[in-house]
């Protein structure tokens, strides 16, 4: 039996990696899905590939920074599906890696905008549908980058990732006992397009160094993180809440 059958998720930040493998596993396992990016004609294309393989989504492009597409996503939700069960909080940006001091407020207010902001919109929208359901999971794709490890010239990303975690414990604790469950995922290296060893000019020798990081001596692909996000989301997980949940191949445990 599919552990997802009568479910309905979104997922954001699904046009490519991360957030495309999840939605593509959900949809395997019976969910369907209301999926959004900022690209529309990507979201077609995985659309598309769902519903060939026997599933249901419907694709709405827009800004994670806008408020009117985080109630958009969960109006389509239930006038196409009936409700809202799962909600993948997965998209975000690493914003510009350079000194704090050279940061400006622009920069700074764009990337908590997108990684934090973005995540209280959804919830805001997503929580009220999901009472009406007696319950859900809400997921969001938080870092070891600031809770394990800090990184030189990342304060900003970090800041803004953190800022997620503490969201989700505060959710876990307020709406637990309405059976709505809440964590993060902190994955390690992934390979995506917008990974930095798929970066322009990024030769072998960039994924042989971000991967020796990892005590797997590797990098992830994003099929590999996107099953932790389906055990979070299914009901294998239903005693897990309020959780930072590090799915980083031993990134933030290593020394070698």
């Amino acid at each position: 039996m599919n552990v997802l059958a009568n479910k309905v998720a979104i997922v954001t930040g699904a046009s490519s990696g991360i957030g495309r493998a999840a939605a593509l596993l959900f949809a395997s396992e019976g969910a369907s899905l209301v999926v959004t990016a900022r690209r529309q004609s990507e979201l077609d294309k995985l659309v598309a590939e769902i519903k060939t393989a026997g599933g249901s989504a419907v694709a709405i492009s827009g800004d994670v920074k806008d408020e009117a597409l985080a109630k958009k996503l969960v109006d389509t939700a239930t006038k196409h599906f009936g409700g809202l069960d799962i909600a993948f909080n997965n998209a975000g940006v690493v914003g510009e890696m350079k000194p704090l001091p050279e940061v400006s407020l622009a920069e700074w207010r764009d990337t908590l905008d997108i990684n934090l902001t973005s995540a209280f919109l959804g919830a805001k929208y997503q929580i009220p549908a999901m009472l009406k359901r007696g319950g859900g999971s809400l997921i969001f794709t938080s870092s070891f980058v600031g809770y394990t490890v800090g990184m030189p010239g990342m304060a900003v990303y970090a800041a803004s990732k953190a800022g997620q975690i503490g969201l989700v414990k505060a959710l876990a604790a307020e709406f637990g006992a309405k059976g709505i469950r809440a964590n993060a995922i902190l994955p390690g290296g992934t390979d995506t397009p917008a990974s930095m060893t798929n970066a322009p000019g990024a030769g072998p020798e960039v994924l042989a160094f971000v991967g020796n990081l990892h005590a797997l001596k590797r990098m992830a692909k994003p099929e590999e993180i996107a099953r932790t996000v389906l055990h979070l989301a299914s009901d294998a997980s239903s005693f897990i809440t309020g959780t930072a949940l590090l799915v980083d191949g031993g990134v933030s445990i290593t020394r070698t």
